[in-house]
């Protein structure tokens, strides 16, 4: 199409990984709220100027920086932490709104704005790059960022268009000087169709590339579309489902830990409502979780609704002879801990709690306080060589193995982009080896819980499967599905359970319960 609404293709781009340094790139500085980095010069602005940046920041450029939205800046710079520091948005944004001084509305949005972009990456760059006439990689790392957010308000929000048009291009002004032109056109250019009829145009036919097509229409990577659909059966419209419920913002899951809060006295005292399946569950509409009473009284904590479920299954497989000695092998950070804690306080029971990074171990301390549990700060595979860790020595074990986290993208958006298939090979080796140190720690007659947030077979089935396989000891697979609250639709056929995002509303949590002969 030609026309003033075409991008001005000599816009200077710069390589995928690098960090633009030229004019209007100031230095960086290493910035510990944030796990990353800031410019020195970004503008600060008027806290009371109605959400937007003072066009006389220190550090502006020649004429002063243009007034921009404080909280689309928060979205960017979140959005550009990730991308640019391998940041975790759960970790960074929290910090940046305390610091850009942003709460309620303004917060929303900029929440919003991060996850919304994040979520929608794949689609959003593939439109990109047809609007721009070239491959968004080629653009300049903190234009393409903005633009990212720009195009996502056009296409996914009900911000007038003109207003995400402009705002993007004050952004652009200010991260990415000479650019504002180009930014401009493309923005544009996005604006001239809805998403259905850019999926129409740029996705592959659903008959003759399901998968191709559902990756670019619901914005996820083609591997992952395939293992979800190899997950369930090869059922696309479930598959669709399932991504349709991955795009969608998830609500905030507590768990009231037994014997300190029972989930209905938590939802009245939080404005909640009780879970559906969970007797711990309660579902929170809003607001900041950490700063209510109940979590920092160490009463409640945050946790999905499907890590619940499957740490307390392993408190509810039948067991003959002793019962008081459990250990959660893989631990960090702590929310499974807690619970198993809280449930051993009121069974006379008592956990060790395992975790190899130092940091996470005392996560884990912090998130056990209280209850009748030992932190060990060492490898989990040590068993029988560590004293701490003899061999069946332990009634009930736990093994929350490090996975790819495929069951969790709705609440960790940008973990679809940066797993890859080459992640499998370790990753399962490591879930063999943890799976194995179980059924060593486990005593005969005992059980042991392994558990992935992933549906992907090759980290559930296949895994589960080699690891009783190769263990050398006598394993039987134990039907999980009574274990989990009675009335739970779509379990399968057993002895494992895949609980999913769209039939449960938890993330995939996946459950095989096995017994050591």
């Amino acid at each position: 199409m030609a026309g003033a609404g075409r991008p001005d293709r000599s816009a200077t781009s710069g390589q995928p990984d690098e960090r633009p340094t030229g004019p209007g790139r100031a230095p960086e500085r290493t910035d510990a709220r944030r796990g990353g980095t800031r410019r020195d010069d970004r503008p600060r602005g008027d806290q009371g100027n109605g959400g937007r940046w003072s066009a006389g920041g220190r550090g502006s450029a020649r004429g002063g920086r243009p007034a921009m939205d404080r909280p689309r800046y928060a979205a960017y710079e979140a959005i550009a932490a990730v991308h640019r520091d391998d940041a975790f948005a759960n970790l960074v944004l929290p910090a940046i709104l305390r610091e850009e001084g942003l709460f309620g509305r303004d917060a929303a949005f900029a929440t919003e704005l991060t996850y919304g972009t994040l979520r929608h990456l794949g689609t959003l760059d593939a439109i990109l790059t047809a609007a721009a006439g070239r491959e968004v990689q080629r653009i300049d790392p903190p234009v393409r960022d903005a633009l990212r957010l720009g195009a996502y308000q056009l296409l996914h929000t009900r911000v007038p268009a003109h207003a995400a048009v402009s705002s993007t291009v004050d952004l652009v002004r200010a991260v990415g000087p000479g650019a504002t032109g180009f930014a401009n056109a493309v923005l544009r250019e996005v604006a001239e169709r809805d998403v259905d009829a850019w999926v129409e145009q740029l996705a592959p036919s659903l008959e003759s590339d399901p998968i191709g097509h559902l990756a670019l229409a619901y914005s996820h990577p083609q591997w992952v579309v395939r293992a979800f659909a190899e997950a369930l059966g090869g059922d696309l419209g479930e598959t669709t489902r399932l991504l349709i419920e991955d795009n969608e913002r998830p609500p905030v899951h507590l768990c009231a830990r037994p014997g300190r809060v029972d989930a209905v006295e938590l939802a009245d005292e939080v404005g909640g409502a009780p879970g559906a399946f969970s007797p711990y569950a309660v579902y929170l509409g809003g607001g900041a979780p950490g700063d209510l009473a109940a979590v920092v009284e160490g009463r409640a904590h945050v946790q999905d609704e499907g890590s619940q479920l499957v740490a307390a299954a392993l408190t509810a497989a039948p067991l003959d002879g002793p019962d008081g000695r459990w250990l959660d092998l893989c631990a960090g950070p702590g929310g499974k801990a807690g619970l198993l804690g809280a449930i051993a306080a009121e069974r006379d029971a008592r956990l060790t709690a395992v975790e190899v990074a130092e940091h996470r171990s005392r996560l884990v301390a912090q998130a056990t306080r209280g209850l009748p549990v030992t932190v060990l700060n060492v490898d989990g595979r040590t068993v029988g060589e560590d004293p701490k860790l003899p061999e069946q020595h332990f009634d009930r074990v736990l093994v929350d193995a490090p996975c790819t986290g495929l069951g969790s993208l709705r609440r960790r958006p940008e973990s679809r982009w940066r797993r890859q298939p080459s992640d499998l090979s370790s990753l399962t080796r490591l879930q063999r080896e943890l799976l194995g140190a179980a059924l060593r720690a486990v005593r005969p007659g005992g059980v042991v819980a392994y558990v992935t947030c992933s549906p992907h077979i090759v980290e559930t089935h296949v895994t589960v499967t080699e690891a009783a396989r190769r263990s050398g000891v006598p394993v039987d697979f134990v039907d999980a599905r009574p274990l989990l609250p009675a009335g739970m639709p779509g379990l399968g056929d057993g002895p494992t359970v895949q609980l999913w995002p769209h039939r449960h509303g938890t993330d995939a949590m996946f459950l095989a319960v096995l017994r050591r002969g």
